[in-house]
């Protein structure tokens, strides 16, 4: 079993998209059928057949979502060690190319957001710092060539 490792900000939204999906999503849905339908004859009612496939890729999606809501697992960070790098650690580190420090934080896929600089643990760089400790050097292969960085401080 694929464990989703959160914060409790990244489980409590997703409860809140999954909630929204199964109560004002579908409602959306029966309504946007239920126009279609009166509009009618089905067998060459257009909108009828986007609406049914709209519900489909609708509970799609919650299915998707009851799955990653099932295997999370919110990880709190008051008993987690930061000797090296983790899911959720906070890392300090310095581009050695271009001799610039930035600060990343190691977080699931579905939390990703590099505005916020979250980075995808399942990405190259990521995966690059994971287990690596302060002072060590993680060498990680980009579409770019090889980047090298500088682990300088793992917090949470």
């Amino acid at each position: 079993m694929k464990y989703n490792y959160l914060t409790q900000e990244g489980y409590d939204r997703l409860e809140a998209e999954l909630e929204d999906l199964k109560t004002n999503g579908r409602q959306k849905a029966a309504a946007a059928i239920a126009e279609a339908r009166e509009k009618g004859d089905l067998s060459e009612n257009a909108e009828y057949d986007a609406a049914k496939d709209a519900q489909g890729l609708l509970e799609l999606k919650i299915n998707n979502l009851e799955k990653a809501y099932a295997n999370a697992r919110v990880l709190d960070t008051s008993t987690m060690d930061t000797s090296k790098v983790v899911v959720l650690s906070k890392v300090r580190m310095k581009n050695l190319r271009v001799d610039k420090e930035i600060t990343y934080q190691l977080v699931s896929q579905s939390e990703a957001d590099l505005a916020l600089k979250k980075i995808s643990v399942s990405s190259p760089i990521g995966q690059g710092l994971l287990g690596k400790a302060v002072g060590e050097i993680a060498e990680v292969q980009t579409p770019g060539g090889l980047l090298k960085f500088e682990i300088l401080e793992i917090s949470f």
